[in-house]
């Protein structure tokens, strides 16, 4: 059976890359404008992973991650932040977060699939 991802970005171009790249590495795909969009696409959803922009209106990625940290069914599950932020604080913020990996945009398709693959077989 094919994982998962919710994709948490934004930008609908973003979102179409990234689906695009993940889909045609066989993956199955949910997408969700901000955080709290990405909750509500959650419930009742069966997800593998999470790649989440940082900046984002209604909720960010930082905060994103921190509610779903403290859901059990989510405490252990991968969490990539895919940002044009790539500052050593803010990385730091994401670790301590809960933020399994950081990738930094512009990526190459082969990038984000590498990291995806480092965190689901």
């Amino acid at each position: 059976m094919a994982k998962t991802f919710l994709i948490v970005d934004d930008s609908a171009s973003m979102r179409q890359l990234i689906s695009f790249t993940l889909k045609d590495a066989g993956f199955e795909v949910v997408t969700a404008e901000n955080g709290k969009d990405a909750l509500v696409k959650l419930e009742g959803a069966k997800v593998d992973m999470v790649i989440t922009d940082l900046n984002m209106p209604e909720m960010d990625g930082i905060s994103l991650i921190r509610e779903l940290r403290n859901k059990a069914s989510y405490k252990f599950m991968p969490i990539v932040m895919l940002t044009t932020e790539a500052q050593e604080a803010k990385k730091q913020e994401g670790r301590a977060a809960g933020a399994s990996g950081w990738i930094v945009k512009p990526f190459s398709p082969e990038k984000l699939l590498e990291v995806v693959r480092k965190f689901v077989k």
